[in-house]
Order: C-alpha cells, then sequence, then structure tokens
C-alpha cells in the first residue's frame, strides 16, 4: 500500500504544479485553457536544454521560461488586446503542441542525459523519512516532489495571509472596484497569468525529465485538462490541490498497478477514468451553492478601464 500511495504523490506532480498555475490565474479573473499547450511546451524546452547543456538548473529554468513564455502570448492577447479568452486558450493549446512536436521532432525516443536524471533521483530527508507509514510516501521522493509541497504552502500564505493576496482576490472578484481602489489590475492579471504559465511548465518538465526520463510526443497525455478541472474541484484552493492532485494521478496509474497484480481487465478502460472524472467534475459544479466554492466573479471577463 506504502509504494501505491508514494506511486500516487509522484504521479499526482505535474498535475499539482499544473493546477495551482491555473487557479492563480483565475483568481486574477482570467481562464487560461491553454494548460495542455504551455505543459508541452515546458517538457520539451525542458529536454532540449537537458541535452544541450546536460545542467539540471538550466532545464527546469528552460521549462519555467518556456511555459511562461506560452502563459506571455495569452496574456498580450487577452489582458492587452482583451481576445476571448476561451478561444485564446484553446488556440495556445494547439500552438503548444505543434511547438512541442516541431522542436522535438529530432529528439524522438532518445533518453535524458544521466547527468540530468541523476540529480533527480528520490532523495530521503533525514527524519521524516523515518515517520511509519507517512514517510516512505511523502518523504523518500526527488526534489521536484518536495518543491511541490512548498509550493502549495507558500501559495497558500500568499494568497490568503498577504496583502497582495487579498488584492488578487479583489481583482477577480470585482476588477473594475479593484482599479478604482487603487489596485493596478493589468500588473496582477500579467504577473499571476505569467506565474501559472511557469507553473504550468515546471508540470511538463516533470513529466520529461523525471517521470517518462525520454522525449516523446505525447508526454503530457490530457493531463492539462485535468488540472483545470482539478481547480473546479478543489475549489480554487491551493491546499485542497495537493490532495486532489494525489488523488488523480492515483487514478491515472490505477490501470497499469492492477495489470501488475494480475487484474484481467483492459488497462484502456482504467485509463479512461481520469477523464471520465474529469467530466463529472464539470457537469456537478455547476450545482455547487457554497460561496467558496463558487469561481471569481470576473472570471473570463475582459476589463477595459473606460468601460466602468
Amino acid at each position: 500500500m506504502e509504494v501505491f500511495l508514494a506511486s500516487c504523490v509522484v504521479a499526482g506532480v505535474p498535475l499539482l504544479f499544473a493546477t495551482v498555475g491555473e487557479l492563480i490565474t483565475q483568481k486574477a479573473g482570467n481562464t487560461n485553457l491553454g494548460v495542455e499547450g504551455m505543459m508541452l511546451m515546458g517538457a520539451v524546452m525542458a529536454y532540449v536544454a537537458s541535452v544541450g547543456t546536460m545542467n539540471p538548473y538550466l532545464t527546469v529554468l528552460s521549462a519555467v521560461l518556456a511555459g511562461a513564455a506560452g502563459a506571455l502570448i495569452y496574456g498580450v492577447l487577452t489582458i492587452s488586446l482583451r481576445a476571448n479568452q476561451i478561444v485564446t486558450g484553446l488556440t495556445l493549446t494547439i500552438f503548444g503542441t505543434g511547438f512541442a512536436k516541431f522542436v522535438g521532432q529530432p529528439y524522438l525516443g532518445k533518453a535524458v542525459p544521466a547527468e540530468v536524471t541523476q540529480f533527480f533521483v528520490k532523495r530521503p530527508l533525514p527524519l521524516l523519512s523515518e515517520i511509519p507509514f507517512v514517510g516512505p510516501i511523502f518523504f523518500r521522493q526527488d526534489i521536484f516532489v518536495y518543491l511541490s509541497y512548498i509550493l502549495c504552502i507558500l501559495v497558500a500564505v500568499y494568497m490568503y495571509k498577504t496583502r497582495i493576496g487579498v488584492n488578487l482576490k479583489a481583482v477577480g472578484e470585482n476588477t473594475a472596484a479593484a482599479d478604482a481602489s487603487g489596485i493596478n489590475v493589468t500588473l496582477y492579471k500579467y504577473v499571476h497569468v505569467l506565474l501559472g504559465g511557469a507553473f504550468s511548465g515546471l508540470g511538463g518538465a516533470y513529466l520529461s525529465i523525471v517521470r517518462i526520463p525520454l522525449w516523446q510526443e505525447d508526454v503530457v497525455n490530457g493531463r492539462g485538462w485535468i488540472a483545470v478541472a482539478l481547480v473546479i474541484f478543489v475549489a480554487w484552493n491551493p491546499i485542497k490541490a495537493f490532495f486532489g492532485a494525489i488523488l488523480f494521478g492515483g487514478l491515472s496509474i490505477m490501470g497499469m498497478r492492477l495489470q501488475v497484480m494480475g487484474v484481467g481487465i483492459s488497462q484502456y478502460l482504467f485509463d479512461m477514468i481520469p477523464y471520465l472524472a474529469t467530466i463529472i467534475i464539470v457537469v456537478f459544479s455547476t450545482h455547487k451553492k457554497r460561496k467558496e466554492s463558487q469561481p471569481p466573479a470576473d472570471l473570463s471577463n475582459n476589463y477595459f478601464r473606460e468601460e466602468r
């Protein structure tokens, strides 16, 4: 059981990065459906950087910059030019998919250099890894997993315990009122859209560098769409996102686990479960009545100052 739960944590890490990224983007009032595309951009650029530099730090930086670059395209179109957010996000996914295929074509099937993979091997944390049951699951992991823990905590503190986080909530709930109170709405939107893209890029990098350390075109495999649905599932809460990501990570590896146990059911049937759960989340989210479970009031609405 401990081995399976530890695998659920690993499988949930890319979902967690992407979910937290989309969460803070939506808190600023923007719906970016380009998460899949940004994850792919981060994945391919991390892989290319690992082959070109063999430096783990530059590998991670490349993923962050690639995801942020995709988010910048979205930001310019939706924040500055006030293009439709949904259409722009979908276009970004198409762009990111094409970009990853074009850039990654020469590297198909090639492994990540050992100099990079060795940096991301599992490193048990002293004392914490010895805690019964909890230790082997959460504290005998790689650096990316530990980084995801820190990210959730920092984002939660940022959103709920800082003045900037309160301002962020105001921008998403009532953009015009936030602007009238002196908050730089455009700056808040750009910063959080770019952060969302950077986190998505990190999620993609984890898949291509650590989880599947060789390049393949379908490395993200729909996880970006699951992350968008997870934002709704966790009610825009970064702490809940941690547990939601582990849950969906477990669903994504359940088929493989049952195959190893000798269960005579097609793995492809189990591979459908995370996506079926995603559809169910989207359907039932329309019936949530509690205020804390509702999206930001100005979500997906483009803001034009002269109209307020």
